[in-house]
C-alpha cells in the first residue's frame, strides 16, 4: 500500500497539516472505491512517488480540495514545471486550478505559452461536494473561487447528507413561522425566558455564576444584537468588558501575546490548545470580521453564524472572555443578517450546556490536531515558552463541517425542545391559573406558585405542599388545582 494524493503529500518534511477526513492509498482493487475511511486504488491510478504535480493533480480530482496542505505543496514545486504542463493542457480544469492556486500561494507568475484561455470558468470547488458561495471569477486562469471566504481564509463545509438535511429543514423559516404564530403576550414572556436562560447557560458553560447585575447586562447586549452594527474591534472590546467580571482581565484590543487553554494539569502536559500567534491571531480576526460583515448573499445564516463563531473561537483574540462571545456572535450573526424577527433569540447555549460533551468534542476535533503543532515548554507555575512549529494555513484554512453540523442540530434542539416547550408550559400555566383563579380568590403570587408546583409535579400536589399552603388557600384548591391540570394537558 502506497500513499497517494493529499497522504502522499503530507509526507513532504516542509508541510505541517491536518490529515483530510478520508485518505486515499493504493490497494489491490481493480477500480477506486471507498473502504471504510479509505479512498483506495489500483496502483495504476497512482503518479510515481516523486511527482508532486501528480499527486496534487490526483487529489484535486478524486479528494476534493484542501487549502491547508496546497498552500504549503504548490510553492514546493518549481514554475517550469507547472509551465510545462499548462502549456501542454491549457484547458485542463486541474491544471488551471494549480495554477491559479500557485500564483496566490507564491506571489509569483507563471510564463504561459498562450496569455488568454478561451474555455469556460471552473468552479474552485465542486458545489456537489461542498457548500459554495457565488464566487469571484479570475479572468487570468478561467477559474472560479466559491470558497466561504477568500484565498486569505477560508472554511470548507463539505455537503455532507447530515449538513444537507439539516439545511432542508429551513429552521429559520420554523423559528420565524412559530414566532408569528403567537400571541404577543406568550412570545414576550417566552423570549424572557429564551434571553435569562441563554445567558445563564453561556456562563454556566465557562463554570461561571453572574450576579444579576452581570446577567442583566448579558441580556441587553442579547437584544442590542437586533441593531445595525458591524463586527469591528472596538464593539468586540465592548462586548469583552461586558462579560467579565475580573477587572484585571479587561481588554482594550485584540491580544499582542500568546494565550493558551489549560486542563488543569501541571507543566506543557496541560496545555490543550494554543491559538495563532498574537500577529497572525489579528490578521486573520480582520478576516473574520470581513466575512461576518460581507458575507456570501447566498450563504445560509446559520452557517455563517456557526463559522464565525468557531472561527472567533479558535481565534481566540482575548485573553479571557472567548467562549461567551462565540456564542454571543452565533446570535449576533443571525440578528444582523435579518434572520431572527421580533427580538426572537434560540437559546443553543441551553442546548450546548446540556450537551456538553459533544460541544466539547466538536471544539476538540481543531483544538486537539493543531495542539501537535506547538512545542510548549514550562517555565513557571503558569508561564510557558510556545514555539510554533506548524505553518499559519493551520488556521487560514479550517474544515467547519462538524461545527455547522453541530450548531444546526443544537438550533434545532433550541427550537423544538426548549423553546415550544416553554410557550406550551406557559400555555397551560395560563389556563390552570384561569381556571382557578375564576373559582377561587387567591393571591395572585400564592396562585401562581401553587400552579407552578402543579405543573413541575406532573400535575400532583404533595402533602407536603398541601400542608404549607393549608392555611393560605380554602383546601378545596388542591383537589381543583389537579383537576385543573388533567383538564387542560387533555386538550388537544
Amino acid at each position: 500500500m502506497q500513499p497517494v494524493g493529499y497522504s502522499r503529500l503530507l509526507q513532504e518534511p516542509a508541510v505541517r497539516a491536518l490529515p483530510p477526513v478520508r485518505l486515499a492509498e493504493t490497494r489491490t482493487v481493480t477500480r477506486k472505491e471507498v473502504i471504510g475511511q479509505t479512498l483506495a486504488i489500483p496502483a495504476s491510478m497512482a503518479p510515481a512517488a516523486d511527482d508532486l504535480l501528480g499527486h496534487v493533480l490526483f487529489a484535486l480530482k478524486h479528494e476534493g480540495i484542501d487549502l491547508a496542505i496546497l498552500a504549503q505543496v504548490l510553492p514546493l514545486i518549481p514554475e517550469p514545471v507547472i509551465r510545462a504542463a499548462i502549456d501542454a493542457s491549457p484547458t485542463s480544469q486541474y491544471l488551471r486550478k494549480v495554477c491559479y492556486l500557485w500564483e496566490h500561494f507564491t506571489g509569483q507568475h507563471i510564463q504561459r505559452h498562450s496569455d488568454s484561455l478561451r474555455t469556460t470558468y471552473v468552479p474552485l470547488f465542486d458545489p456537489a461536494q461542498y457548500i459554495t458561495a457565488a464566487g469571484e471569477k479570475n479572468s487570468r486562469w478561467r477559474v472560479l473561487f466559491n470558497g466561504i471566504g477568500n484565498l486569505d481564509y477560508c472554511i470548507t463545509l463539505r455537503r455532507t447528507d447530515e449538513l444537507q438535511a439539516l439545511l432542508d429543514r429551513n429552521l429559520l423559516q420554523q423559528a420565524t413561522e412559530f414566532s408569528e404564530s403567537l400571541p404577543r403576550d406568550i412570545l414576550n414572556r417566552a423570549l424572557a425566558w429564551a434571553y435569562l436562560h441563554e445567558t445563564r447557560d453561556s456562563y454556566a458553560i465557562e463554570r461561571e455564576s453572574p450576579s444579576e447585575d452581570k446577567a442583566s447586562r448579558f441580556v441587553n447586549l442579547l437584544k442590542q444584537a437586533h441593531q445595525p452594527r458591524p463586527l469591528d474591534e472596538d464593539y468586540l472590546v465592548e462586548l469583552q468588558n461586558a462579560v467579565i467580571s475580573n477587572v484585571y482581565a479587561l481588554a482594550a484590543a485584540f491580544r499582542h501575546e500568546q494565550n493558551y487553554l489549560s486542563n488543569g494539569l501541571r507543566g506543557a502536559l496541560g496545555v490543550t490548545y494554543v491559538p495563532p500567534p498574537p500577529e497572525l491571531g489579528r490578521e486573520l480576526m480582520v478576516q473574520l470580521m470581513q466575512l461576518a460583515n460581507q458575507p456570501p448573499g447566498d450563504l445560509d445564516p446559520l452557517l455563517l453564524a456557526s463559522i464565525v463563531s468557531f472561527g472567533f473561537v479558535f481565534i481566540h483574540p482575548f485573553m479571557d472572555g472567548n467562549g461567551r462571545l462565540s456564542r454571543f456572535l452565533f446570535h449576533q450573526v443571525l440578528c444582523q443578517r435579518g434572520a431572527l424577527k421580533h427580538g426572537l433569540l434560540l437559546p443553543v447555549s441551553v442546548v450546548l450546556r446540556q450537551n456538553e460533551s459533544d460541544y466539547l468534542a466538536t471544539l476538540q476535533g481543531f483544538s486537539e490536531p493543531a495542539r501537535r503543532f506547538w512545542e510548549v515548554t514550562f517555565i513557571d507555575e503558569g508561564q510557558f515558552a510556545f514555539d510554533f512549529t506548524g505553518h499559519p494555513a493551520l488556521y487560514r484554512y479550517w474544515d467547519g463541517t462538524t461545527c455547522a453540523e453541530f450548531m444546526l442540530r443544537a438550533t434545532e434542539q433550541a427550537l423544538e425542545r426548549h423553546l415550544k416547550e416553554e410557550t406550551l408550559f406557559l400555555n397551560r400555566y395560563d389556563a390552570i391559573y384561569r381556571r382557578i383563579d375564576q373559582q377561587f380568590d387567591i393571591p395572585n403570587s400564592v396562585l401562581s406558585r401553587l400552579v407552578m408546583f402543579c405543573l413541575d409535579q406532573n400535575g400532583k400536589l404533595s402533602q407536603n405542599r398541601r400542608k404549607q399552603y393549608q392555611y393560605q388557600v380554602p383546601e378545596a384548591v388542591f383537589d381543583a388545582l389537579e383537576t385543573a391540570w388533567r383538564e387542560v394537558l387533555d386538550q388537544p
